[in-house]
């Protein structure tokens, strides 16, 4: 009688446990897939506001390039007047100091000089504006491609540490019903050992 209520309370007892221990490991279950469900929404919506910022430095990039380009071409025009006031001052100096037969000649060789000087400040002109926008756009896709590649590896490490984290939770856990199992074993052994011994000592009733 004592050995079937023994075993009667021994199938209870690990039936309880194993029903405490499946719903404690559901409930961890859930919270992990949470806490994973909301790093992927974090990392969702960190990329995609970096994507939006990108789209604002896209868009408002030629009004920066046509700022830059406005600052060279009033360089370029000051330049031209500076180049220019020097070849008046060069031609009135020269017309003094040569005979009025050789005018003709030497405006046109100055003509010619001026000429060719403004062309290479010309072409300097579109080769500093071709340049710089070029450059603009490189230095900009290079920011934005670093940008990119230091949001990834940050969210990466984040999400490594919350995988490293709860899988440290997970076998806490299953260390936990390891442990449990084996002390309620150990319980349960213990007592149909010392059941058995009761019924070894009992005395034996014998009729009169």
């Amino acid at each position: 009688m004592l050995l079937r209520h023994h075993e009667s309370t021994q199938e209870l007892e690990f039936r309880q446990l194993g029903s405490v221990q499946r719903t404690r490991a559901e409930l961890i279950r859930t919270q992990h897939q949470t806490e994973l469900t909301n790093q992927m929404e974090y990392n969702k919506r960190r990329e995609d506001e970096l994507r939006q910022k990108h789209a604002v430095e896209v868009r408002q990039q030629p009004k920066s390039l046509k700022s830059k380009e406005v600052q060279i071409k009033r360089q370029f025009q000051e330049t031209c007047k500076i180049q220019t006031r020097q070849y008046k001052a060069l031609r009135n100096h020269l017309l003094e100091t040569t005979p009025r037969s050789e005018h003709k000649l030497v405006l046109k060789r100055l003509k010619d000089e001026q000429t060719r000087k403004l062309a290479i400040l010309a072409e300097q002109y579109d080769h500093s504006v071709n340049d710089m926008l070029s450059t603009q756009a490189l230095r900009l896709d290079e920011t934005q491609e670093a940008e990119q590649q230091a949001l990834r590896l940050q969210l990466q490490q984040e999400l490594e540490l919350l995988n490293a984290y709860q899988s440290k939770i997970k076998i806490h856990t299953d260390g936990t019903h390891d442990r449990e199992a084996q002390e309620l074993e150990a319980r349960v052994a213990l007592r149909r050992a010392l059941l058995e011994q009761r019924v070894r000592l009992r005395p034996v009733l014998t009729p009169y």
